[in-house]
């Protein structure tokens, strides 16, 4: 009879459990009758998704689209943050070690949620009471109800980090006022839950101090009525408006600079003007323009505008597309540089490859849009979704 080694039996058991436990708790669930909540509870990450988050997030989500009893999802975060985006060191570690399949599988899966949530037939309220950034919008900003509060801070920072603004970026900043979209996505500039509210990123402002109660009154209520909904978040809204130092006061110079043609011209714009001008926005935006990796901030702008054309799945589509594009590296290292100076090493100095706009080609910028491989594309479930829910813009 073999003997069984008991030790490293146990200890393999330990490391399953561990796994499997410290997995399904990042996700927590209350269950009501009619009203089911998701809450995001990784608060020492600021809540930043990993695999078996949008996994879980997903395997939760179209259980209730399928229970008749369900009407309505909130989702909501644990600690300060909602949720600071997708864990995307995790990704970066991954295509350092040559794992990219697994580091692609990670946007897949992300945008599979995103796709779901923009397409979800029950109502959908995300409490954005805190930290809400790239993923973090993306299980959020698609949904029917966007709740923020004095607490809220949203950012699409990618260009920071050689990214783009994805998970339907180029959908919803597409479909902001003006240029306010590519504004937001080429600066990764941070608004506030009053700035949030004002262009239309959130639906409702609510006092932090009153979402305890205005959950248990959505609780409450057993209705599929969208309008009903809104009207009881509506009573535990208070009033609200951009402060004096808001870069929404700067709407007019915002689509001024920003509706130029192509990146270089949008940043001669915002130069000419910060050398003429006594006001510090320009410079400020200048200087963030500077500080972003190059070819980041062209395809970009090249997403955002295509958006502004296309579905929520087209843009997920193209979005996937680029970020496959950012792993593999093949056109440039900007995603590793981007993520080791801000992510890893923490210097950040990172060293951009082109280092300026004008060695970005527009060759370059098409490669990285360009079609992928044969079974390689994201794979979303459009006329099965699209057949039955109709998909509605968010905005």
């Amino acid at each position: 009879m073999k003997k069984c080694n008991v030790p490293q039996f146990y200890n393999e058991f330990c490391c399953y459990l561990k796994s499997t436990y410290s997995n399904l708790d990042k996700v927590l669930v209350e269950e009501g009758f009619s009203a089911k909540v998701a809450i995001l509870n990784r608060p020492k990450k600021l809540n930043a998704l990993t695999t078996k988050m949008v996994e879980k997030l997903r395997e939760l989500y179209e259980k209730w689209e399928k229970d008749r009893h369900v009407h309505m999802v909130i989702i909501t975060g644990a600690g300060r943050g909602f949720c600071a985006g997708g864990d995307v060191a995790t990704v970066y570690h991954l295509g350092k070690s040559g794992m990219k399949n697994e580091a692609n599988n990670f946007f897949a899966k992300e945008y599979l949620l995103n796709y779901i949530l923009g397409t979800y037939k029950k109502i959908h309220v995300a409490l954005l009471n805190g930290i809400v950034m790239g993923g973090g919008n993306g299980i959020s900003i698609h949904g029917k109800f966007r709740v923020a509060t004095e607490n809220t801070l949203f950012a699409m920072p990618e260009t920071a980090i050689g990214l783009h603004p994805d998970v339907g970026a180029s959908y919803f900043l597409s479909r902001l006022p003006g240029h306010l979209g590519e504004y937001l996505g080429l600066t990764g500039t941070r608004l506030n839950g009053a700035e949030m509210l004002s262009c239309g990123l959130a639906t409702h402002f609510v006092p932090s101090q009153r979402l305890a109660d205005l959950e248990e009154r959505l609780g409450s209520l057993n209705t599929s009525d969208a309008e009903t909904v809104g009207t009881a978040i509506d009573e535990f809204c208070d009033v609200v408006y951009p402060g004096e130092k808001s870069p929404l006061h700067w709407r007019e110079a915002i689509d001024s600079c920003f509706q130029k043609e192509n990146m270089e011209e949008i940043m001669h714009a915002v130069e000419a003007e910060a050398q003429q001008s006594a006001d510090e926005w320009y410079e400020n935006t200048l200087n963030s323009l500077k500080k972003m990796s190059p070819i980041s901030l062209k395809v970009t702008l090249r997403s955002i505008r295509e958006g502004r054309q296309q579905s929520l799945h087209q843009c997920l589509e193209h979005e996937y597309r680029v970020s496959v594009n950012a792993v593999n590296a093949e056109v440039s290292t900007d995603f590793y540089e981007g993520c080791r100076a801000v992510l890893v090493d923490k210097d950040n100095t990172p060293k951009w490859d082109p280092p300026s706009l004008e060695e970005v080609t527009p060759e370059m910028v098409s490669q990285i849009f360009a079609p992928l491989g044969e079974g390689e594309e994201l794979q979303l479930p459009v006329e099965e979704r699209e057949g039955r829910a109709r998909h509605r813009a968010r905005l």
